[in-house]
């Protein structure tokens, strides 16, 4: 039963998940778009809706929250000077999960997961 799962494990220990996770991170807000399998794309999806969501505060707390997630600064002001304001008026779905196909080397279904317009 899946009863109180919150999250996948990806089959990684707990350091090394969040540490991929918050790569993925920080090229999805870099380049916009990030092509992994389904199911890091989907764990990736979470992540980046509530950094985004709480960059959205614009406050310096919220700046600090992130920085702790992200650490680059110069990808931290990105993302509260052009991706926060971009998504002002909405509240949520900042990103999108478009199947790709399955990968030639092992069969994984692929996934293109990209920020919204």
């Amino acid at each position: 039963m899946r009863h109180r799962r919150d999250h996948r494990k990806l089959n990684r220990a707990t350091d090394q998940r969040l540490a991929l996770l918050h790569s993925q991170v920080d090229s999805l807000l870099r380049h916009s778009r990030v092509k992994t399998t389904v199911q890091k794309a989907r764990e990736t999806q979470r992540l980046a809706e509530r950094i985004i969501t709480t960059a959205k505060r614009g406050d310096l707390h919220a700046r600090r929250q992130v920085l702790r997630r992200i650490g680059d600064k110069d990808l931290v002001a990105h993302l509260f000077e052009e991706i926060a304001p971009r998504y002002a008026d909405r509240y949520g779905g900042y990103t999108c999960v478009i199947r790709a196909g399955r990968r030639a080397g092992d069969n994984a279904e692929m996934a293109i997961l990209e920020l919204t317009d």
